[in-house]
């Protein structure tokens, strides 16, 4: 995508991250989160969380048009092997596939390799199509589902995990 700059996350753009995943939340549909986050929140979950490996911003001129995080898992609930980090992506409503989350992941990748992250997990809404198809186009292969995943409302929604695996 011609125009698209790509950076390391700073706190500095927790309102424009906030308001980008807000959009997403209140769109619905493509994200776990249902609650939408401050810019407290976004710091702490995304932008500079215990485990981070990396999070990148994607701009357009001054606009964040996406960001994707990797983080090192520590849910003592969902145990995952050693060097698996997690990812999370996420683009501007209306502006996916666009070419927005290829970018990002070049960078991801790039962090990825140099913190010793063997494998990356995805774990993705099962009614995301979208999100779904991102991962795969990456080469993500699914790997596992967990069936009848409660949101916050009750509504149980299946999660299809996806792995790809870097090498040694």
């Amino acid at each position: 995508m011609v125009g698209l700059t790509l950076r390391t996350a700073v706190a500095a753009d927790a309102p424009q991250m906030t308001s980008l995943l807000n959009g997403v939340i209140v769109a619905g549909g493509t994200t776990a989160h249902q609650r939408q986050f401050t810019e407290d929140r976004m710091t702490h979950h995304y932008i500079d969380p215990a485990g981070l490996v990396s999070c990148i911003v994607a701009e357009w001129g001054p606009d964040i048009v996406g960001f994707q995080c990797l983080v090192w898992p520590n849910d003592s609930g969902d145990a995952f092997p050693q060097s698996w980090a997690i990812i999370a992506t996420f683009a501007r409503s209306g502006q996916t596939g666009s070419g927005i989350g290829t970018a990002l992941f070049q960078a991801t990748r790039i962090a990825a390799g140099q913190s010793g992250v063997r494998t990356i997990d995805a774990t993705i809404r099962a009614d995301n199509p979208i999100g779904l198809a991102y991962y795969s186009r990456l080469g993500f292969r699914d790997y596992d589902r967990l069936i009848g995943v409660p949101l916050r409302d009750g509504t149980k929604v299946d999660r299809i995990r996806k792995r790809l695996d870097l090498g040694a």
